[in-house]
Formats: structure tokens, sequence, C-alpha cells
């Protein structure tokens, strides 16, 4: 495992990392960030009560997250990775579920129509675009424009009555700044206890 680890934080950033990283997996491996899905299992209905909601998860990586949703229930969910090397491999992995798709695109410049989507998660892509930062309060203009384009791209996609989840170990005090937009409201609440985690979410104000 070790050996798959960057030589630095920053490069859990950039697509050539996990393109090599997902080359050299298995295609039966997983990666996730923050907990598990037994974890915000609650959440997830709470936020997303309907089964037959159009999801996106955003840089879905090789996480069991959506595999997990699909099973319990949830099966109109848009999987989208900038790394064509790990959307091959999830693709074959989940080859029987239908309803779930895997996409090569870009978080900041998504495929998908203008409010057609019900639901977008993030489960700390975000935090990756900014494992540069030596300073949270002062994040790298580079990874605050990668977040702006992540953010503004979720707010096209997004139904009128649409939401956007993002669990990340980030502080609010450090995350909601770049998660403000005029129109919007940006709620949290803290998951786990010792090292925290937190569930943000995202609405137009009504």
């Amino acid at each position: 495992m070790t050996d798959l680890l960057p030589e630095k934080n920053a490069e859990y950033g950039t697509q050539k990392y996990w393109d090599d990283r997902y080359s050299r997996e298995a295609d039966d491996s997983s990666f996730d960030w923050c907990k598990s899905y037994r974890d915000i299992r609650h959440l997830v209905h709470r936020f997303i009560p309907q089964k037959d909601a159009r999801i996106v998860m955003l840089g879905c990586g090789n996480s069991t997250l959506s595999r997990d949703m699909y099973d319990d229930g949830y099966r109109n969910i848009v999987n989208v990775d900038y790394s064509s090397v790990v959307i091959e491999k999830m693709r074959r992995v989940n080859e029987e579920c239908e309803g779930m798709t895997w996409t090569v695109g870009d978080v900041r410049a998504l495929p998908f129509e203008d409010q057609s989507v019900d639901v977008c998660f993030d489960k700390a892509t975000l935090d990756a675009m900014l494992t540069s930062e030596k300073d949270p309060w002062n994040p790298p203009a580079e990874a605050v424009a990668a977040v702006k384009g992540e953010i503004d791209e979720v707010i096209r996609v997004l139904k009128p009555s649409g939401t956007f989840l993002y669990f990340t170990f980030g502080q609010p005090h450090f995350r909601k700044p770049l998660l403000r937009r005029k129109g919007w409201t940006v709620e949290y609440e803290e998951v786990g206890e010792g090292f925290a985690y937190y569930w943000f979410w995202m609405r137009r104000e009504s």
C-alpha cells in the first residue's frame, strides 16, 4: 500500500497520480476517504429520500460508495471521474448494476445539461483538490479556482429543488467560505466522535 502513496500530498490533486495509481491496483481494489457507507447511511436516507433520484457522484474513483448505495436501493447513479483508467475498471466491476453508469469527465466541466440532476455528491473530491494548501486560511489560487469550477458546475446542473452533498474532513470554518454562493444556503453537521468529519449540504434559497 505504501508504494501507492504520493511523495507529496499535492499529488492527490493531479490526474496523473490517480491514473498511475489505478493502473497498478487490482480491479477489486477500493479507496475511500472519510467514513464508510454504514456510517453515513442515515444521512443519505435523510437527504435523498427518493430512491429514483438522479445522483451524480463527483470524482467517484474506486470508492465503494456508489455500489453501497446501489445495493441500498438507489438505482439511478451516474459516476464521474477524470481518470479513464478507473472508470473502465469500475464499469467492469459493476457491469451487472443496471441503471448505474460510468462517465469520464472533469467535475469542473460536467457533461450534463442544465438543471438535470437531483443530487450531486462529493465525498472528499474537493479535499483532494486542496491537498496542496499549506495554510488552510489561504489556499493556493489554483486550488480555489478548481473548487470554484466544481461548485459552479454543480449549481448549473442541479434542478431548482436539487441538493449538493459534500462529505469532508475539512473543518467548517475553512470549507464554508469556499462553498458560499449567492442564492444558496450552506449548512453542515458533524459526523463521528474524536476525529470528526463534516456533512455539508447546499440548496437554493426558498
